[in-house]
Formats: structure tokens, C-alpha cells, sequence
């Protein structure tokens, strides 16, 4: 993405997400923030200082400017930074940019071949369009919270921003799909969309079929035996729903009268069997530690994996291997912090993090005197009248 210039408008997760993974692979991001307090991101799961971890990781590689979107001279400035940019990325609610008078007319009289990446909780059209609405909402209108959880619970909910960020993902690939036809264009992503994309065949079966879908816990609809196990020292995940793994799988926990019953040998006999077979292999793993279970399995071809916490993915040898775990000093910090990689991998080689998420506002300067070719007295005078 080297030579392509972003302007990114975001807040939160979802648009930021997309303006990191077009930093990641080269493209010069210039995120524009308010003057007061910056994206609420800097705020979220703060520990220490005034900028969180998570603002420095989901905006690496960026530049900040800030800049007042409110006021007459700030949106200039917005256009006048359109119109030396490729994309546009933003994620306020339907109609805000229109408001402020950057919406996608005013970005094209500025840049006709600008590309408007949109994203937003139901879309820019539709009867929910003006809903407010968060990514936990998305996953519950996108079908994927009443997948998730045990069935004698309320449903629960994935400990990440997982709509925001499928919902960052399909933004950059409609954006790239953009910039390659090379006519500019608009990107609509709703979060519920991005969301209900990921459901599989959830609606199919139910139209085709009336199945209805259920929380089923550790367990997939329709595969066996794929599920948590308890160990003697913790907790393994086991998939050993493959017709040749299963057979080779209950050979290792010594029953070959599951390996040999026919009624096993399809995915749909072993679901309809499954409280059987989790029993089976939990007796198994329960005499055992992980490291022996694990060991096992890996000699006998079966996938099977510790859950690791964040401890184990710092010192584990193949996320160091790929360059996914990157260390960076950060201010207030004695020692360099582990941030995930960058994905994917291309020409066997994994991109550098050139930067962590920055100080509020601090290619201000720098990118209003180098790209818009604003003097230092005007920009002091913007910085008194509290544009930026």
C-alpha cells in the first residue's frame, strides 16, 4: 500500500481497524482526531498514563492531526487533507458528515476519485439506519449471539470487539477493491452485516429446513467430537472430527470399538452420539496431563491445543518464529511491550510495525505544514482559535 494516502475520520474500533491494516502494509494513514480528547479509544481499558494500550495497538502506524470537524475552518482543512488522499475512512452514525459538510459530494468536488469508506452499526440505508449502535448490538442482530455461550445461560459474548473488527476487514477489502478498478466510490459496511456473514449456514438451514440453531458451549452444530476436555493439570481442545483423525484419535485413547462401530464412521452418526464420545475421550484425558495429551495426540495426527492466555502467547515459539509478537518500548515503561504481528505473511516475510498508535495530535505540524503547506504562525493562530 505504499503510496496510498488515508484520511482517517474514526473513532472507537471499526474504521481505526481498517486505517491499521492499510498502515501495517505501507499506506501513510493520517487519522484526524478531535483537539479535546482525542478518539475515546485512548481512554478504554487505560491502566496507566493518558493513552491505553489498546488505542496504541489498534493505531499503529498512523499519523494524528487534530482538528475541530465542527467548525467552518476545520472541515476546509478536512477537505483541503481529501483532497491529497486516496481513501476516506469513517464510522459515525448515517448522515454526520453530511452535516458537517464533508459528506461523499463534498469529498468528490475535491477529489473525484476519492474513495468513501463508510461503516456503521445497520448501513447507510434501511429502515435502521439512523439506530445508534455498538458491535455487541451487532452480534446480537447478526445472529451470532444466540450461538455463543451454554444453552442454560444467557448468551454470551466473545472477549473481543469481534464485529468491529470483521466489520475493519471487509472495509479494507472493499476499499482496496475500490483503488484497483480505480474510479473512486463509496464502502458501506453495516456491523450486523459483517456480522451475519460469519454465521455459516445459520439462515439456510432454517429457511430449507426450520432448524434452528442453539448455544451449544464448547460444541459446533453438526461436528463430533470437537470440544474442551479437562486434564489432570487443566484444559485441552480437541478436534477430532475428521473420519480418518476420529479413527485414529480413539485409537489413541484405546477405543477401537469406536474406531470399528460403522455407525461412527460419518460426522453425522458421531454427532448424534456425542455425550457418548465426549465421555469417552474426557475419562481418557482425566488421567493424564496436558503435556502427555498433547503428545500424544500431535504424534497420532490429531489437532488438539492448550488454551493459552496471554503469558503463553509472549513466550511461545512459533508466534516468535513468524515475528507475530513485536516489541515496542512505550512511554512510562521500563521494558518493550509485545503488540500482535502483522497478517498476513506475504513472500515469506512478516511487515514491520513502524510505529505504535500516537500522542494526541502529534503529526499536527507535520502534516499541515507538509502536505498543505500551512506556516507555523497559522498553524499557532489555528492552535489559539482551538481548530486543533
Amino acid at each position: 500500500m505504499s503510496g496510498i494516502r488515508v484520511l482517517e475520520l474514526g473513532n472507537y474500533i471499526a474504521a481505526p481497524t481498517a486505517g491499521r491494516l492499510l498502515a501495517d502494509f505501507g499506506a501513510d494513514v493520517i487519522k484526524v482526531e478531535r483537539p479535546a480528547g482525542g478518539d475515546e479509544l485512548r481512554r478504554w481499558r487505560l491502566v496507566d498514563g493518558d493513552t491505553s494500550l489498546l488505542y496504541r495497538t489498534i493505531n499503529r502506524g498512523k499519523r494524528s492531526v487534530t482538528v475541530d470537524l465542527r467548525s467552518d475552518v476545520g472541515r476546509k482543512i478536512a477537505l483541503e487533507l481529501a483532497a491529497q488522499c486516496d481513501v476516506v475512512l469513517e464510522n459515525f452514525r448515517p448522515g454526520t458528515l453530511e452535516r458537517w459538510g464533508l459528506g461523499p459530494d463534498d469529498l468528490k468536488a475535491v477529489k473525484p476519485d476519492i474513495v468513501l469508506v463508510r461503516i456503521s452499526a445497520y448501513g447507510q440505508n434501511g429502515p435502521y439506519r439512523d439506530r445508534p449502535g455498538f458491535g455487541a448490538i451487532a452480534e446480537a442482530v447478526g445472529g451470532l449471539r444466540e450461538l455463543t455461550g451454554d444453552a442454560d445461560r444467557l448468551p454470551a459474548r466473545t472477549g473481543v470487539s469481534l464485529a468491529d473488527s470483521v466489520a475493519g476487514l471487509y472495509a479494507v477489502i472493499g476499499a482496496v477493491m475500490c483503488l484497483l478498478r480505480k474510479e473512486g466510490g463509496t464502502v458501506d459496511v453495516a456491523l450486523h452485516e459483517a456480522v451475519f456473514s460469519l454465521t455459516e449456514s445459520l439462515l439456510p438451514d432454517y429457511e430449507a429446513f426450520g432448524v434452528r440453531r442453539e448455544r451449544l458451549g464448547g460444541r459446533m452444530e453438526g461436528v463430533a467430537p470437537s470440544n474442551a476436555y479437562a486434564c489432570a493439570d487443566g484444559t485441552v481442545i480437541i478436534a477430532g472430527n475428521g473420519d480418518s483423525i476420529f479413527r485414529r484419535f480413539m485409537g489413541v485413547i484405546g477405543r477401537p470399538d469406536l474406531a470399528d462401530d460403522p455407525l461412527l464412521a460419518s460426522n453425522d452418526g458421531r454427532w448424534a452420539r456425542r455425550d457418548e464420545l465426549d465421555f469417552a475421550i474426557g475419562q481418557w484425558t482425566r488421567q493424564h496431563d496436558i503435556a502427555f495429551v498433547l503428545n500424544a495426540l500431535e504424534d497420532a495426527g490429531v489437532p488438539a491445543g492448550r488454551i493459552y492466555q496471554a503469558s503463553d502467547i509472549a513466550r511461545d515459539p512459533q508466534y516468535r518464529a513468524r515475528g507475530m509478537v513485536q516489541r515496542f518500548d512505550v512511554p512510562g515503561l521500563d521494558s518493550p511491550v509485545g503488540f500482535p504481528g502483522v497478517v498476513p505473511r506475504i513472500d515469506d516475510e512478516t511487515a514491520e510495525i513502524r510505529s505504535l498508535g500516537p500522542d494526541l495530535g502529534a503529526h499536527t505540524r507535520e502534516v499541515l505544514g507538509g502536505l498543505l503547506d500551512f506556516t507555523a504562525d497559522q498553524i499557532d493562530g489555528l492552535y489559539a482559535e482551538e481548530v486543533l
